[in-house]
C-alpha cells in the first residue's frame, strides 16, 4: 500500500518535543523532511511496502528517531560512471562505490563487453571455466603469490583462509584485531572484553556460538602489547589475520607494526593473513602486500577483482593453498597429490560471468599499471585536504582521512566524546548532514566512501560545494553554531 511522503506533522512535532529541540530547529527539521520525502517519494513507499517482506539491514547511516521519515534506502535503476540514479529520476555522485567494489567506475565498457561476450556463451557450472588459467596466473603475477582459489564472497574466502592454516599448522587458535571486519562468519565475529579482570572473547552480536569464538584471541592493532601476547601464545596460534588498514580507522597505517609482525610469525611458523577486500588492487596493483612490502602467507581478495560481480579469492604460498587439492603433480610419471587436504566447495565458486569479468579488470590493471592507483590516490588526498581545510575554518569537530582512494572521518572531538547527551546531539548532526548531502544529489557511505576513476575534479568540486552549502543551512536551522 502507498504512502504518503509528508509524514504526520502532530507526530513530528510529538518526537521532537521529547528531545528538547528549539522551535527553530523543529521547524527546520519538519521543513526539510517534507522537501526530503517529496523528492524521493517513490523509494520511501518502497520502503514502506517491502518492510513486512523483506529483511534487510543494508543502511548508510544509523536509525535515529528524529529522522526516522528519513531513514529509508534510495532504490536505484540507473548508473554509469560516477553517477547513479534512482526511480524517482534523480541523480547522485556515488561514493559508495558498491562498497569499494567499482574501482573503474559504475558499467565501465570494456566489462561490460566480456560479460556480455560470455552470458552469449552461456553459463557453465561445474566445468572447468574457459579463463580460470589466466586470471589465475593474472592475480599470481600482480600479487606475486604462488597459487589462487576461488570462491563467491569475501566471507567464503577468509573462512576458507582460516580453515587452511588450521590444516597445515596443525593448531586451533587465531589472533583477530579489534576494529577489523573480516566478514560476517561466526569464527570471526568475536570482540575482546575483560572479565574478572581476564582478556576474553565475547560475541559482538546475538545468535553466535561461544564454542566458535573460544579458539579466537582479538588484540589492539598496532599495539606493542598485541606483537607481545602473539610471541606468548606462539605455540598455540595457527594464524593471525590481519586487515591491513582497516576501513574503521583509515587513519592506522602501521608499517612497522606490520613488518613486526611478519617477523614474529614466520619465526614462530603461524599463517599471517592478508584480509586485502578494499586493499587489494585499490592502494597498488599489488595491494597491501606491495605498499607495505610484506609478503604474506595468505591472501584474501574480492570487490574490484570480481568488476561488479560476486567473487572472492583465495592467494598464497603453495604451503598452504595445497591442502585445497594436494599439491602439484605432473602428467606421464609417477606423480600424484601429496598433501592432506581439507574440505573446500562451492555450487557458484568460479562462475563463468565472474571470471570473464575477472580477466577484463586484470587485464585493465596490467596494462595501466601502478599509474592508475598512483594518480587516484593523489586525487584522493588533494581531495580529502580541501574537506579538512573547510572544516577547521570552519570550526567543526570532525577530521577526514584517507588510505589512497578510500576516505573517512577519523573521530569526533574528544570534548564531545566525554560528555554522552550532547555527543548524541552532535551524532543526530553528522546524521543529518549525510542526509543533507543525498538531497544535493552526493551519495556517501555513512561519513565516508571511495573514488573512482570515474571522479571527475568537477565532480570533486561539486561535493565540496555541496557539503559548504550544507554546512550553512544546518546552521540556518540553529543544529550548529
Amino acid at each position: 500500500m502507498a504512502i504518503t511522503p509528508l509524514t504526520n506533522l502532530e507526530n513530528l512535532t510529538t518526537i521532537f518535543s521529547q528531545i528538547n529541540l528549539t522551535r527553530r530547529q523543529q521547524k527546520y527539521l519538519t521543513d526539510f523532511i517534507i522537501r526530503y520525502n517529496k523528492k524521493n517519494q517513490k523509494s520511501k513507499e518502497l520502503a514502506q511496502a517491502n518492510r513486512s517482506v523483506l529483511a534487510d539491514n543494508k543502511t548508510f547511516i544509523d536509525f535515529h528517531l528524529p529522522l526516522k521519515e528519513l531513514f529509508y534506502p534510495l532504490v536505484t535503476q540507473q548508473s554509469f560512471g560516477s553517477k547513479i540514479r534512482d526511480i524517482d529520476g534523480n541523480e547522485y555522485i556515488d561514493l559508495v562505490m558498491g562498497f569499494g567494489v567499482n574501482l573503474f567506475g559504475h558499467n565501465p565498457p570494456f566489462i561490460k563487453e566480456a560479460i556480455l561476450e560470455q552470458l552469449n556463451k552461456g553459463i557453465q557450472l561445474g566445468s572447468q571455466p574457459e579463463f580460470i588459467g589466466e586470471v589465475a596466473n593474472l592475480i599470481s603475477e600482480l600479487t606475486r603469490t604462488k597459487r589462487v582459489a576461488f570462491s563467491n564472497t569475501g566471507t567464503e574466502a577468509v573462512m576458507t583462509a582460516i580453515r587452511l592454516a588450521r590444516t597445515v599448522t596443525g593448531r586451533n587458535k587465531i589472533v583477530i584485531f579489534s576494529n577489523s571486519y573480516h566478514g560476517h562468519f561466526d569464527g570471526t565475529l568475536g570482540k575482546a572484553k575483560t572479565i574478572d579482570n581476564q582478556l576474553q572473547t565475547v560475541a559482538i552480536s546475538p545468535g553466535t556460538p561461544s564454542n566458535y569464538l573460544q579458539d579466537i584471541l582479538v588484540l589492539e592493532y598496532g599495539s606493542d602489547r598485541a606483537l607481545q601476547l602473539i610471541k606468548e601464545y606462539r605455540q598455540e596460534l595457527a594464524a593471525v589475520l590481519v586487515e591491513p588498514v582497516q576501513t574503521s580507522q583509515l587513519n592506522l597505517q602501521p608499517k612497522a607494526f606490520l613488518q613486526q609482525l611478519r617477523q614474529i610469525t614466520k619465526d614462530s611458523k603461524i599463517a599471517l593473513i592478508f584480509d586485502e577486500m578494499v586493499t587489494g588492487f585499490r592502494i597498488h596493483p599489488g595491494g597491501a602486500q606491495a605498499w607495505f612490502e610484506i609478503e604474506a602467507d595468505i591472501v584474501t581478495y574480492g570487490k574490484i577483482v570480481g568488476g561488479g560481480l560476486p567473487i572472492g579469492i583465495i592467494a598464497g604460498k603453495a604451503e598452504y593453498l595445497d591442502a585445497i587439492d594436494g599439491g602439484m603433480w605432473n602428467y606421464g610419471d609417477l606423480s600424484s597429490p601429496q598433501v592432506i587436504t581439507t574440505f573446500f566447495a562451492g555450487t557458484y565458486c568460479k562462475h563463468p560471468l565472474a571470471i570473464a569479468s575477472a580477466k577484463a579488470v586484470l587485464e585493465h590493471l596490467k596494462t595501466q599499471g601502478a599509474t592508475l592507483q598512483q594518480e587516484l590516490n593523489e586525487r584522493t588526498s588533494k581531495f580529502i585536504d580541501a574537506l579538512n581545510a573547510y572544516f577547521e575554518r570552519e570550526q567543526l569537530p570532525l577530521y577526514m582521512t584517507n588510505f589512497g582512494s578510500v576516505f573517512g572521518p577519523v573521530s569526533l572531538d574528544n570534548d564531545y566524546e566525554e560528555d554522552d547527551e550532547e555527543y548524541s546531539e552532535l551524532s543526530l548532526v553528522f546524521a543529518l548532514l549525510y542526509y543533507h548531502l543525498l538531497f544535493k544529489g552526493v551519495m556517501l557511505r555513512g561519513n565516508g566512501g571511495f573514488l573512482s576513476t570515474a571522479h571527475t575534479e568537477e565532480a570533486l568540486n561539486y561535493i565540496l560545494q555541496a557539503v559548504r552549502e550544507s554546512i550553512s543551512e544546518l546552521r540556518e536551522g540553529e543544529f550548529l553554531s
